[in-house]
């Protein structure tokens, strides 16, 4: 999948076209923060991909996103359930979806955790659209 380097223009194409609807890989937003769940998926369509956001891991767990889901995007620490127990749950079901953690915690113990637990990465909020984008793509290699 090749990603844009800024947001996507809309391109005029002449003459009539029939096309099928792309497929867009989705990926979920576990976040309690609401200004998260809101502005993530956001950018998450801007950089091309469906978006999904939930307010705790309990919901997506509940939901039927959990299928359809290619990517995860989980902040640590939320009240219930947190990221990481939600990634060793996910992965006790067999469910080898990735996940990038987000988090307002600076802490290199918490990053080499996340990653040698299977984490693609773990991203220290705020945090940059191109260290998202980096992430995305060692998930969705071109």
């Amino acid at each position: 999948m090749d990603f844009p380097a800024e947001p996507p223009h809309h391109r005029h194409m002449s003459g009539p076209r029939k096309t099928r609807p792309i497929k867009r890989m989705l990926v979920a937003v576990v976040d309690d923060d609401e200004s998260v769940r809101e502005s993530l998926p956001d950018l998450l369509r801007e950089f091309g991909f469906g978006a999904q956001p939930f307010s705790s891991a309990q919901e997506f767990l509940a939901s039927d996103g959990m299928s359809q889901t290619e990517c995860l995007v989980l902040d640590v620490v939320m009240p219930g359930m947190t990221g990481l127990e939600l990634h060793k749950e996910l992965k006790a079901r067999g469910q080898k979806t990735p996940v990038i953690f987000i988090t307002g915690q600076k802490d290199e113990g918490l990053r080499a955790r996340a990653l040698e637990q299977g984490a693609v990465e773990l991203l220290t909020k705020p945090f940059s659209d191109t260290a998202l984008l980096a992430a995305l793509r060692a998930v969705f290699p071109a």
